[in-house]
C-alpha cells in the first residue's frame, strides 16, 4: 500500500471519526434543549389533552344527537364553554365562600389534628416563625405565592387555547410531526399516533366521569357527615381524582382534616366515606364508563407519576399518569410486537379486542 492510499484512508477515518462526534454532540444538545423545554413540551401535551377531550365531545355529538361532523367540533366546544359559564353562574359564589371558610379553617383543623396525636399546636409555631420572619422576606413569599398562582392560570388559558386550535386542524399537526421522521418510518409513526391518541381519549373520557362521580358522590357523603363547605371539598376531591393513586389521598386530606375540627366521629366517618367512593369508583363506575382502557400495571403507573413530580415538578404529577399511557402504548407497538416480534394486544389500535382494566 503506497503512501497515498495510506493518507486517504487516514483522512477517511478522520472524517468518519469527526462525523460520529458531531452526531454525539447534535444528540447531546438536543437532549439539553428538550430537559430546558420540559414545560412547554408539557404544556404541549396538556394542550392535546384538550384537543383529544374535545373531539371525544364532538364524536358523542355526532353519535347521540346526530349533529353534523363538520360542527360537531364547533357544538362541543361551545356547549362546554356554556356548561363552563353556567357552573360559574349557579355555584360560582357558592363556591368561591366555601373554599374561603376551607382556607380558613384549615389551620385550626391542623391544629385540632395534632392535638389528638398529642403534639400541640402546630398555628402557635407557624405564627412566631411568620412573626420572626423578615417583613422583606415575607412580602416576597407572598408575592412568589401570587406570581405562582397568575403563572398557573395564564398556563391553562395557554393550553386551552392551544387545545383549541390543535382540534381544529389535527391533521396538520399530526402530518407535520409525523414528516420529522424518514420517509420509511411514516407509516409507524402515523399508526403509533394513532393509536396512543385512541388510548388517551378512552382514558381520558372515562377519569373525567369517574371526577364527577366522585366529586358528587363527596359532596353528597361530606353534607350527610355534617362538614362545612361540604361542595368546596367535594369539587377538591373531584379535581385531585385526576391523578390516580396519589389523587385521591391528596384530596381525601382536606375534608378528612377540617372533619376532625368538628368532631372524632365526624372524622372516622370522613374517612369511612371516603373509602367506600374509593371502592365504588374502581369498582362500579369505571368498569361501567370504560370499555377498553388502557391496563398500566399499578406499580408502574405509581412510579411514573412519582418519577414525573421528582423531574418536572406540579406539571409532571399532573401528566405522569397519561404520559405513562403513551409510552405503555408506543413500548408494547413498537419494541415489543414490531422489535421482538411478540404477539400482543396494544390498546387504542382498531380491532384490539382485549378487555383492559383501568389503572385508577
Amino acid at each position: 500500500m503506497n503512501n497515498q492510499d495510506r493518507s486517504a484512508r487516514g483522512f477517511m477515518n478522520d472524517a468518519e471519526f469527526v462525523r460520529k462526534v458531531l452526531i454525539v454532540l447534535g444528540i447531546t444538545l438536543l437532549a439539553l434543549l428538550l430537559w430546558k423545554l420540559s414545560d412547554v413540551l408539557l404544556l404541549a401535551f396538556g394542550a392535546v389533552l384538550v384537543a383529544i377531550l374535545l373531539h371525544a365531545a364532538s364524536d358523542a355529538l355526532v353519535r347521540f344527537l346526530k349533529v353534523p361532523s363538520r360542527w360537531s367540533l364547533t357544538a362541543a366546544s361551545l356547549l362546554i364553554f356554556i356548561l363552563f359559564l353556567a357552573i360559574i353562574a349557579l355555584f360560582g359564589t357558592q363556591v368561591r365562600a366555601q373554599f374561603s371558610n376551607v382556607v380558613e379553617r384549615l389551620p385550626f383543623a391542623v391544629d385540632n389534628f395534632s392535638k389528638q396525636l398529642g403534639l400541640g399546636p402546630v398555628s402557635d409555631d407557624l405564627s412566631e416563625i411568620v412573626s420572626n420572619a423578615p417583613t422583606g422576606g415575607m412580602a416576597a413569599r407572598l408575592a412568589g405565592i401570587g406570581g405562582a398562582i397568575l403563572n398557573g392560570l395564564a398556563d391553562f388559558i395557554l393550553v386551552v387555547i392551544a387545545g383549541l386550535y390543535i382540534a381544529a386542524a389535527p391533521r396538520l399537526y399530526r402530518e407535520g410531526f409525523v414528516k420529522l421522521f424518514p420517509m420509511h418510518h411514516h407509516p409507524r409513526v402515523h399508526s403509533s399516533l394513532q393509536a396512543s391518541g385512541e388510548a388517551l381519549k378512552l382514558w381520558l373520557t372515562s377519569q373525567l366521569i369517574a371526577m364527577a362521580c366522585v366529586a358528587v358522590l363527596s359532596t353528597i357523603a361530606f353534607w350527610l357527615i355534617g362538614l362545612p363547605s361540604a361542595l368546596a371539598l367535594g369539587l377538591i376531591a373531584g379535581i385531585a381524582d385526576f391523578i390516580p393513586f396519589l389523587g385521591p389521598i391528596l384530596g381525601a386530606l382536606p375534608a378528612i382534616l377540617i372533619a376532625f375540627s368538628v368532631s372524632g366521629e365526624a372524622a372516622l366517618w370522613t374517612v369511612l366515606a371516603v373509602m367506600a367512593i374509593q371502592q365504588i369508583e374502581g369498582n362500579v363506575i369505571f368498569p361501567l364508563v370504560a370499555r377498553h382502557v388502557i391496563s398500566v400495571p399499578p406499580a408502574l403507573a405509581l412510579f411514573a407519576i412519582l418519577i414525573g413530580s421528582v423531574l418536572f415538578g406540579t406539571l409532571g404529577l399532573i401528566f405522569g399518569f397519561p404520559l405513562a399511557v403513551v409510552t405503555y402504548v408506543l413500548v408494547k407497538k413498537l419494541y415489543v410486537r414490531e422489535t421482538l416480534g411478540e404477539q400482543t394486544d396494544v390498546p387504542g389500535e382498531p380491532g384490539s379486542g382485549s378487555r383492559q382494566e383501568a389503572g385508577s
